[in-house]
């Protein structure tokens, strides 16, 4: 089995900001990435601390929001620079992996 270096990339978002279509939307139609997964969590906080959950109560449509995808390091680079206007600081993190081929 043969490997290729990518750069994994987790982006930290909230159903209300209304940055997850841009996003999909940038991720797809511009940078034309390899591919991307959405996953909606039940509960998380992050800087401010304010706690974002679930419950049947309030349905909440405020829920932590994780965005993941991976491409070649070089290429990665370039889209993450493209989205210092769509996507907060301290939002953002990024590793190398290795990805089978």
């Amino acid at each position: 089995m043969s490997w290729e270096d990518v750069t994994f990339v987790r982006v930290y978002l909230t159903e209300s900001d209304k940055t997850l279509v841009p996003l999909l939307h940038r991720l797809h139609d511009q940078e034309k990435i390899r591919g991307v997964t959405v996953f909606r969590a039940l509960s998380g906080f992050g800087g401010s601390g304010v706690m974002h959950t679930a419950s049947l109560v309030d349905l909440s449509l405020d829920l932590p929001l994780t965005v993941e995808f991976f491409d070649t390091p070089e290429k990665v680079e370039k889209i993450l620079e493209h989205l210092s206007d769509l996507i907060e600081k301290g939002h953002i993190v990024r590793w190398q992996a290795q990805m089978n081929n």
